[in-house]
């Protein structure tokens, strides 16, 4: 089990938070992006520069990531690859994305496309606040003691 970051569009808040957490967990979280992203040092962290196209690194993390994995990303049709994958997904808003909701997101999504082609202004998602990030948190401690609880379980089966 470890960690995926969209890193492209993860502000750094947030990385920080996952380097934080991969490090005092000992859980391995992998950055990709196409651009060169700067990580706090960490043995658990790692970034992975892949080539600038259109969904290069999503198309990655989408190869890498498998069944148990935790991918945090905005993009939603990526969250929806993932998912179909058994990957739990989070947004850095702390929403968990799932199987029962990534359809209504999908639409929305597809709706605000389609606002935009033909014009209309929507603007962006607000900034991220402190009720948000606490969010984040909240969403990455309950993987990540999932994580340690199946890491813990693997280690007494082994013995």
């Amino acid at each position: 089990m470890q960690i995926w970051v969209d890193a492209d569009a993860c502000p750094v808040a947030m990385r920080e938070m996952i380097v934080r957490a991969a490090h005092r967990t000992q859980i391995q979280a992998t950055f990709v992006a196409n651009q060169f992203i700067r990580l706090p040092p960490s043995p658990y962290a790692s970034a992975r520069q892949v080539e600038k196209g259109f969904d290069v690194a999503d198309n990655q993390i989408v190869a890498d990531a498998v069944a148990g994995d935790l991918v945090i990303t905005q993009d939603i049709p990526l969250a929806d690859e993932v998912i179909e994958k058994g990957v739990t997904v989070i947004n850095t808003r702390g929403e968990l994305l799932t199987k029962e909701n990534i359809r209504a997101r999908l639409n929305i999504r597809d709706f605000m496309e389609t606002m935009r082609s033909s014009g209309v202004h929507t603007g962006g998602p607000a900034p991220l606040g402190p009720q948000q990030k606490q969010a984040f948190a909240n969403q990455l401690d309950k993987w990540l003691v999932k994580a340690q609880r199946y890491h813990a379980a693997q280690a007494k089966s082994s013995d």
